[in-house]
């Protein structure tokens, strides 16, 4: 087997699903462990992959393998598996707060671990994912695995001092953005319209603004801009939103996802 997962939730999917659907690596190169059957027969049905109820067999199986349980999980699995860990195989993680040098402790030997950190868009291969190798990968390793990882998101490569604020631009923000679409949606059924097509309206508003960020390399305020008009509609918007401190907000709460991250 070329990559396993121990761990076959939401996250897991999404990157197996990438990966399967981009033909990085074919389904029967794949291998799931999961205690809770339905999760491991989910994947199976979904996807082809083979599964287990072994952690073990994961690792005994696979070249690549993916810590892709909740972080509270990560010292008992490490404690389960760490022995079993071969010197050229490659460990994704991506739980939050689990820092390289902490990995590095529970295995207790020298092991090649990339630290990531993708968010749930990968669901819909548009996820962002920041990875951060350790001193053990070489190049060419490294490169496989940003593979990998592009097959359900952009990539990039960030110093480990970063991960933290990854988690709060881009591994949290989802619901952030999803609070927001629905309060937007709220405003226009209040509007009249109803909910199915408030939801398109003001999730397609937010597709859209997202792929002028990317797209045109704008700043995001020549952009905002660019929908002001004098005297306008959306202006009145804006002076409203900084009124209530929606900026504030935005970064208030950023900034508590951060010291929480930190401190997992």
């Amino acid at each position: 087997m070329k990559l396993g997962f121990i761990g076959t939730g939401n996250m897991a999917s999404a990157i197996m699903g990438g990966i399967i659907k981009n033909q990085v690596i074919p389904a029967e190169e794949i291998i799931g462990a999961d205690l809770f059957a339905p999760g491991r027969e989910r994947v199976k049905e979904q996807f082809g992959i083979n599964v287990t109820d072994s952690n073990k067999e994961v690792v005994e199986k696979a070249e690549v393998i993916v810590l892709s349980v909740k972080p509270q999980f990560y010292a008992s699995v490490i404690a389960e598996i760490k022995d079993d860990i071969r010197e050229n195989q490659i460990i994704i993680t991506i739980a939050p707060g689990k820092t390289l040098a902490w990995l590095g402790e529970q295995f207790g030997k020298a092991v090649k671990i990339v630290r990531t950190m993708p968010n749930t868009p990968a669901m819909v291969g548009e996820g962002m994912t920041a990875a951060c190798p350790n001193e053990y990968m070489k190049e060419d390793e490294i490169t496989y695995v940003k593979t990998l990882l592009e097959s359900f998101s952009r990539v990039e490569i960030i110093p480990e001092r970063l991960m933290d604020v990854v988690v709060s631009v881009s591994g949290s923000s989802p619901a952030y953005v999803f609070m927001m679409i629905e309060a937007m949606a709220d405003a226009a059924v209040s509007g009249g319209m109803p909910r199915p097509q408030a939801y398109q309206f003001a999730a397609q508003a937010v597709l859209g603004s997202a792929k002028m960020v990317l797209d045109t390399g704008k700043h995001p305020g020549e952009l905002k801009d660019m929908v002001c008009s004098p005297a306008g509609t959306t202006i009145e918007a804006v002076r409203t939103l900084e009124e209530l401190g929606f900026r504030s907000a935005i970064i208030e709460a950023m900034k508590v996802c951060e010291e929480i991250s930190k401190n997992m």
